[in-house]
């Protein structure tokens, strides 16, 4: 009996290591069934391919996607190649495919309490393509294809307790040449424009480390992918692009030599949003592939307009009576919050700290407070105060503190970098600020990947070169045109966009926008938390339709639509908050254009529109109003100066 058992254990062990490795085998050779996943339209494909090694059962892995206009397949990115190293592992040249799941169907509804839409839909088809390598140690690559793009992870399945480092991931977008791409020099500030180059060739073609998101037009159609990465955890480190060995392949680069885990352990989730500009623009991917909220009561999360100190007068909040300006702006402006900056730890000039919360709060204003991230053993910029979050304990007596004053959120500043422990310093501080309900906005901080979904106390993230530039260097003066028009296909995709925008006056530099290009910006800009930078008589100094404007404009969608636009040149942005659209256009050009106004996206085919429009006026500093009737699919056109550009409401 016992040899009889030992013969068909013997059997049975046999047969299912041949069914692995048949399985395997058929895996490699039935491409077209195994080894791609369809989006839910049928018109987006990923592939996984296998290069197999010379005199071994080994491959190197690959993957590319495909856009199926019709009958044709446009491949969108060529072969791409996949795989990490640990410090105890290679999963990269030595890998066997050991099984691929069936399609699991991702169906996922949420809401936004801030972003470009109210309510997200997350639909898409999910493969898990399960890779040993010559050790037998597994490996996941966890692929989804949407309707809007492709995303896949890492994941290493085994459970242990011990602990790992990943010191490489080898995945490498291949874009082909004559690739158009947008794409900001690397900062840890992700503080720099997005310059046009084709073939690596352009104003920043010396430089080969680049910051998400980076955009790049596919030749034929024109078809568009951007690529980010989404949903960081505690075991991951922010990650961006190099193409430092060959201009054509951008590989993922980490900012420190190794992160540590425990097993099972996954990566972030590499994201490509496919499509036309206007599937890139409206693409809610990035929080979509990012984990739910676990806040229940969110009641005292609200987003709006701030004043905001800092921009016009250089410097930060210790001049009581300056606050008292900025909350008198928030009142005549109906704006809910101030933000008091740097320097409010030495506060004078009639009053300290304390009495300048009060006084926002006796006139109906929610006042929000700077922080500088770093400690007395990394000042972070050196400005004050610092200290005061930088450990579990400090937080919790310094939100204590916010709480009984009537603070409503804080601002941190300078952060050090993409490293591991600084996103787990991010995670730190919007966990402790939620149990206090703390909103939180970032500064001289990495790009959004997702949080503000996990984390909806999250209001914003600057990681953007903003109108605080008009104060550093005169390179903004110029490039503003251009580089407003850029950001609404790259950096404001990905999430919040902390832009502090609408400046009409000059501070260090001055502008060449024009006043109806600045009010623009906010709407085509958005920020859960919208800091209008200008000095008070800057904006008491309005005609009434902007002022009105102004007054009223919401910061937070319930829908977002491009009309029309193309990076580095103009952009229309239709926004719907309740029964009204919101529409914003700028001109990115040195020269007067004509930007479209096309109303096929209204709901209703029969019914009457009043659309109010406040444009350019004869001079850059000037405005002009006019009111038409519309329908749907009318199509209009506004005549825009130089850099510059129009806002209207749709009723």
């Amino acid at each position: 009996m016992k040899s009889y058992l030992k013969n068909v254990l013997l059997l049975s062990l046999a047969v299912f290591v041949l069914s692995i490795s048949l399985f395997a085998e058929t895996s490699y050779k039935e491409k077209g069934v195994e080894l791609e996943i369809l989006s839910p339209n049928k018109k987006i494909k990923a592939t996984i391919e296998l290069e197999k090694i010379k005199n071994s059962d080994n491959s190197k892995v690959f993957f590319s996607v495909e856009y199926i206009n019709k009958s044709e397949a446009i491949k969108v990115l060529p072969s791409s190649r996949l795989g990490l190293t640990r410090k105890d592992q290679i999963f990269t040249d030595n890998l066997r495919l050991l099984k691929v799941t069936e399609v699991r169907k991702i169906v996922d509804e949420y809401p936004l309490i801030h972003g470009k839409k109210k309510y997200c839909k997350n639909e898409g088809n999910e493969k898990t393509f399960r890779f040993v390598n010559s050790d037998n140690k597994r490996m996941d690559i966890i692929f989804r294809a949407y309707d809007n793009g492709v995303a896949f992870r890492y994941h290493f399945p085994d459970i242990s307790d011990s602990v790992f480092k990943l010191t490489e991931e080898s995945t490498t977008f291949f874009l082909p040449e004559g690739t158009k791409r947008w794409m900001q020099p690397y900062n840890s500030a992700y503080e720099d424009t997005y310059p046009l180059s084709i073939n690596g060739m352009g104003p920043a073609a010396n430089h080969q480390e680049w910051g998400f998101p980076a955009l790049f037009e596919v030749k034929k159609q024109p078809y568009y992918v951007l690529i980010s990465e989404a949903n960081i955890s505690r075991a991951n480190c922010d990650t961006r692009l190099s193409n430092n060995k060959d201009l054509q392949q951008y590989k993922i680069t980490m900012p420190e030599k190794e992160i540590s885990f425990k097993l099972p352990w996954s990566s972030q989730w590499r994201v490509m949003i496919i499509g036309k500009l206007s599937d890139i623009v409206e693409s809610t991917l990035i929080t979509d592939l990012s984990e739910p909220s676990t806040i229940t009561e969110t009641d005292w999360i609200k987003p709006g307009p701030v004043s905001w100190i800092y921009w016009a007068n250089n410097h930060g909040s210790k001049d009581y009576q300056k606050i008292v300006e900025y909350v008198d702006l928030a009142v005549k402006m109906h704006w809910p919050y101030i933000l008091i900056d740097w320097e409010w730890d030495q506060m004078g000039n009639g009053g300290k700290i304390e009495d300048a919360v009060a006084y926002a709060n006796s006139k109906g204003i929610k006042p929000l407070m700077w922080y500088n991230s770093g400690d007395s053993s990394n000042l972070g910029g050196g400005l004050s105060p610092y200290g005061r979050l930088s450990t579990p304990f400090a937080r919790a007596k310094e939100f204590s503190w916010l709480n009984k004053i009537g603070v409503f959120g804080i601002k941190v500043d300078f952060f050090d970098g993409d490293q591991q422990k600084v996103m787990n310093y991010y995670i730190d501080l919007m966990e402790d600020a939620a149990k206090y309900h703390l909103m939180i906005n970032f500064h001289g901080a990495t790009v959004p990947r997702g949080w503000d979904r996990t984390y909806p106390n999250l209001m914003s993230i600057e990681g953007v070169y903003g109108a605080e530039w008009y104060n550093n260097k005169p390179d903004m003066t110029h490039a503003a045109g251009r580089h407003n028009t850029t950001l609404p296909f790259t950096r404001n995709v990905i999430g919040p966009m902390d832009y502090t925008p609408v400046t009409f006056s000059n501070s260090q530099h001055p502008h060449i926008t024009t006043y109806s290009h600045e009010l623009a910006l906010s709407v085509v800009f958005e920020s859960g938390l919208q800091h209008f930078a200008d000095r008070p008589e800057a904006y008491d100094s309005l005609p009434a339709a902007p002022k009105e404007f102004l007054q009223k404009v919401p910061v937070a969608w319930d829908d977002t639509k491009l009309i029309d636009g193309y990076p580095g040149e103009k952009v229309v942005m239709a926004r719907k908050k309740g029964e009204l659209w919101y529409i914003g256009g700028i001109n990115g050009k040195d020269e007067a254009q004509k930007l479209s106004l096309d109303f096929k996206f209204l709901e209703h085919d029969k019914k009457l529109y009043t659309l109010e429009i406040i444009k350019d006026g004869l001079t850059d500093t000037s405005f002009a109003t006019e009111k038409l009737t519309i329908k749907k699919g009318d199509v209009i056109t506004v005549n825009c100066l130089p850099r510059g550009g129009f806002v209207a409401i749709l009723k």
